[in-house]
């Protein structure tokens, strides 16, 4: 069996490079992975690869398989998926998913690893991360039927989470951007989209994911009294000002965060791993597919980073295809 892997490291920040990786065996309990598809999450790896995660923010960020530290060298990245080539007899041969970095090949424990399920291409589970942090997001949101609901900001994590609205029953949703081609992938996600100028107010419930000030206090804008903003935004080392006189404290408006790390205590008797499944599942969704704007071979990496990062290919999901 080939021992040999390539894998993708930052070095100094702005600088991307490929590297030769030898595997150990798998031992009793582990799996050797062959990767099939990796993906970009533009708006965390991008910041990653500029060298914008603050030092307090160091340990907090580490990608589960990460290697090296901030802000570099490090090897980063979640989005993979692949097909089990050595490991226990159950899962030899599936296709899986797992969140390591973008490298060919690698050994990991069996419980690190979630097979797709049938219905669930390998090309679209690249999503799976990001449908998982959209589902945290819900349960942490909570929102009910029949509310009145706007997406600010349609990156990757903002498109996730307006898919999986446009599923409650008699909610208003709206997918806000500044962008005005984010409407093409609204309308493929079956969402009603609209400019921030033109978003409808009063809203129950405002998720914002535009990584802005400005998106984040238009959010507070487009709320009814007593409503609530849930942040998805990371800002990284950026400061944020916001407009916190006005009629924030009048109108009793809530702005509350949502983090992926720790399962929402709203769930809190689901695992990490009821998690992940969910949102595997939920990738059953051909609609998903919009979130995936651009493709690239693996040897490619250091040069479609720069680019990523400078916002030169303006994607959402940017999906890495390894060699067969």
């Amino acid at each position: 069996m080939n021992r040999s892997a390539r894998a993708f490291w930052v070095r100094p920040p702005g600088r991307g490079e490929i590297r030769d990786v030898h595997l150990q065996n798998p031992t009793d309990g582990e799996v050797l992975v062959r990767a099939l598809w990796s993906g970009v999450s533009r708006g965390t790896e991008t910041l990653v690869f500029r060298g914008g995660v603050p030092q307090s923010q160091h340990e907090v960020m580490r990608a589960p398989f990460q290697e090296g530290e901030f802000p570099g060298p490090v090897k980063y990245g979640y989005l993979s998926v692949g097909i089990v080539e050595e490991g226990p007899m159950q899962l030899l041969g599936r296709t899986v998913f797992c969140l390591y970095p973008h490298q060919s090949r690698y050994v990991v424990p069996a419980s690190a690893v979630t097979p797709l399920p049938d219905h669930v291409p390998a090309e679209r589970a690249v999503l799976a991360g990001t449908v998982e942090t959209a589902v945290n997001a819900l349960w942490d949101a909570a929102p009910l039927i029949g509310d009145k609901i706007a997406v600010v900001g349609g990156g990757m994590v903002g498109c996730s989470m307006a898919a999986l609205l446009a599923r409650f029953p008699g909610v208003r949703l709206q997918l806000v951007d500044a962008d005005p081609t984010r409407s093409k992938t609204a309308e493929a996600l079956g969402v009603d989209f609209a400019s921030p100028a033109d978003a409808l107010p009063d809203c129950d419930l405002v998720v914002h994911a535009s990584t802005t000030e400005q998106g984040l206090a238009r959010s507070l804008e487009l709320l009814r009294p007593e409503g609530t903003v849930l942040e998805m935004s990371w800002y990284g080392d950026r400061h944020v000002s916001l407009p916190l006189g006005e009629a924030f404290h009048s109108r009793r408006l809530t702005i509350r965060s949502s983090q992926v790390g720790t399962v929402s205590p709203a769930r809190a008797d689901r695992t990490y791993a009821d998690r992940l499944a969910l949102a595997l599942d939920l990738l059953a969704d051909t609609a998903l597919d919009a979130l995936i704007t651009g493709e690239s071979d693996f040897e490619e990496l250091p040069e479609i980073m720069p680019r990523l990062a400078s916002g030169e290919i303006p994607a959402l999901c940017h999906r890495i295809r390894y060699p067969m």
